[in-house]
């Protein structure tokens, strides 16, 4: 059964995978509870990094754009188990991808999957976290604008995973790169 998870580049999109989830928690951790962004947004608002980003905070309770909202902890469960079942079909994917760069993509599709599934688990009540890590959904908090125009907010987590998604695009279409040979 391990053979299903290890392959040639398993290791590299692993690395790749814990680098995200470092990013995307250690900020998370950073912007809730140091620079206190939730009082920041609360009492003063979103604050201008650009004049078309602004660091905000907005709690998702559903899967990417904000589909699927749920107020329950069924539903909360539901969405995290989700996120780690696809995990587990990224890893057997990454197992069997047969460039560095595909390799890379997917580890960073798991990173982002997993960073927002820890939120999705520390926002589900219960006896295993504690109150200073409590969270009340997805904790997103860049939001791009032009004029009236804007993005959905997102976080690093999403950004590891459209960035995955666009560099697998890339390496099916357009990559040069020799492709291992799976046995």
């Amino acid at each position: 059964m391990l053979s299903r998870f290890i392959g040639r580049f398993t290791v590299l999109g692993m690395l790749v995978a814990l680098v995200a989830i470092i990013l995307d928690q250690g900020f998370k951790v950073w912007a809730l509870h140091i620079f206190g962004i939730a009082d920041q947004v609360a009492f003063q608002g979103p604050v201008d990094w650009t004049p078309f980003l602004q660091f905000t905070l907005v709690w998702n309770r559903g899967v990417s754009y904000g589909l699927f909202q749920q107020e329950s902890q069924v539903g909360m469960i539901l969405l995290v188990a989700f996120r780690l079942l696809a995990t587990i079909f990224l890893l057997a994917w990454l197992a069997r991808i047969p460039t560095r760069a595909g390799a890379v993509a997917i580890g960073l599709i798991i990173g982002g999957a997993i960073g927002n599934a820890i939120d999705g688990l520390l926002a589900i009540e219960g006896p295993f976290t504690a109150d200073w890590l409590r969270r009340e959904g997805v904790a997103d908090f860049f939001l791009f604008h032009v004029g009236s125009f804007s993005w959905y907010v997102f976080n690093i987590a999403d950004v590891a995973i459209v960035a995955g998604v666009a560099l697998l695009l890339y390496d099916v279409v357009l990559n040069k790169e020799p492709r291992a040979h799976l046995s």
